[in-house]
């Protein structure tokens, strides 16, 4: 028999595949046509000089996609019922086909908009970037303990029933470390395991908000609650952040919601006072009102005492903690967690389930082991000295190369400083004259942003790094 197709020994595709490939495009592409007779696999392995059995396998495959066809006692054919037709368009002799029809998106993709994110830097300095630093992180420590869980390969983390509120040793590591460091009093029962702090936003805007509703943010503050609750259909309420944290004054009795960063506020960097703390937490319990206590960098604190969670404070009030080990230990370990009160703990958990099951779990069982074994206590009080040093670097670097002419915001605790230069210092023109990447603060404000007013990272710069670079920016 002729062979209608030839096959290529040093092709990386194996020689099934190349069976397979060349009828499913001959069928679809018109060469052989519907009822069309197929030599058997018999007869084509002989004529193309392969082994009968990988004739066999892609025919196989060919029949169970519904390409070929068998008739009894007659042999094998090409399908009468091409699985792919509806895929080929309709075409008209000297007409364009014509385009589809726009696909109908929800309301809430509508109301996603365009996403807000901070610019990335090709730039040779970056002086916003308010990363963790990667290189004094103990990643052959956590190589070993991820390895130990995969060696032990027990079917608790390989099992799709997993419990979808976390390893229960995680959950119970985490409860015993926020007692110890944020004062927050819960069992391991509250405590939801999700893939990273948005997540958990987003579980607590499904679960709290209907469209409509009133939820108040800080101003500046964090774009991905604010994106989100709109995303979900809720009003915003903006609340100016002060020297004592967000003021409280612009909330009304049907504020359901309220999304704060109390321990450094996102993006000035000022410390809630304790004072403001208070009224929070009883203006929330006043109005059944949820104070979502995000405390996303608590763990970095330079000066003074560190402030009570406002969790420690609620005394029954609508106060749901949400803490993330991404600025502690590495971004891309996507593993955040909540502190619910016990009463929402079935829907969260069931809200969790509905959407995507688990976080993943040998990461879990691996976190567990990096903190009930005393390695994340060391490595933040290894970092808060490294990083102590680098901030006081930036701070006296700004102070010698600018003098009266900046305002620093947020230097007793976090990752970054928020710096204010005078108005027509023209340091974003001598940044970019000194290939150095400066982020202003405008992404954070939903109304007017102020001018001249950027973020400073110190946490991922060697001292040396951030001497220069805040040296470029005074350079004429």
């Amino acid at each position: 028999m002729n062979v209608p197709f030839v096959m290529d020994r040093r092709a990386p595709a194996s020689l099934q595949r190349q069976i397979y490939d060349q009828w499913r495009a001959a069928i679809l592409g018109g060469r052989f046509r519907p009822g069309d007779r197929v030599p058997s696999s018999r007869a084509f392995a002989a004529a193309c000089g392969i082994a009968r059995v990988t004739a066999t396998t892609a025919y196989e495959q060919l029949l169970a996609e519904g390409y070929f066809e068998t008739r009894q006692g007659a042999g094998t054919f090409v399908s009468s019922d091409l699985p792919d037709e509806a895929l080929r368009p309709v075409r008209v002799a000297g007409q364009a086909s014509a385009a589809g029809r726009a696909i109908h998106l929800s309301a809430y993709a509508a109301r996603l908009g365009d996403i807000k994110r901070v610019a990335s830097s090709s730039r040779a300095l970056n002086l916003s970037n308010i990363s963790p630093d990667l290189g004094r992180f103990p990643f052959p420590l956590w190589r070993r303990l991820v390895s130990r869980h995969l060696r032990r390969a027990l079917p608790a983390l390989f099992d799709r029933g997993a419990q979808p509120a976390g390893h229960e040793g995680l959950r119970l590591a985490i409860a015993s470390h926020v007692a110890r460091t944020r004062a927050v009093a819960c069992s391991p029962s509250q405590i939801l395991i999700v893939s990273g702090s948005q997540q958990a936003l987003d579980l607590c805007a499904r679960l709290l908000l209907d469209p409509g509703d009133q939820a108040a943010v800080e101003e500046p503050g964090y774009p991905g609650a604010r994106q989100l609750f709109l995303a979900h259909g809720a009003t915003l309420t903006p609340m100016r952040v002060t020297a004592s944290g967000p003021s409280i004054d612009g909330l009304s009795g049907r504020t359901r919601v309220i999304h704060v960063t109390p321990s450094h506020q996102f993006p000035t960097g000022v410390s809630m006072s304790l004072a403001r703390r208070l009224e929070l937490v009883e203006w929330a319990r006043a109005h059944a009102a949820v104070v979502l206590e995000d405390d996303y960098d608590s763990d970095y604190r330079y000066s003074g005492p560190p402030l009570p969670a406002m969790h420690s404070l609620a005394g029954g009030a609508g106060v749901i903690y949400i803490g993330t080990f991404s600025n502690v230990m590495f971004r891309a370990l996507r593993i955040g967690y909540l502190v619910v009160p016990p009463e929402l703990v079935a829907p969260f958990t069931a809200a969790k389930w509905m959407t995507d099951r688990h976080t993943a779990l040998v990461e879990q069982a691996a976190l567990a082991d990096f903190i009930a074994e005393g390695h994340l206590d060391r490595h933040i009080r290894r970092m808060r000295r490294v990083y102590k040093r680098r901030r006081d670097v930036m701070l006296e670097s700004l102070a010698h190369a600018f003098s009266g002419a900046v305002s620093v915001r947020g230097d007793a605790a976090g990752l970054h400083l928020t710096v204010r230069f005078r108005r027509g210092a023209g340091v974003r023109a001598r940044a970019e004259r000194g290939d150095v990447h400066l982020a202003g603060t405008g992404i954070y404000y939903m109304g007017a942003a102020v001018p001249d007013e950027c973020i400073l990272g110190f946490s991922a710069l060697s001292e040396r790094a951030i001497r220069e670079g805040i040296r470029r920016l005074a350079a004429n």
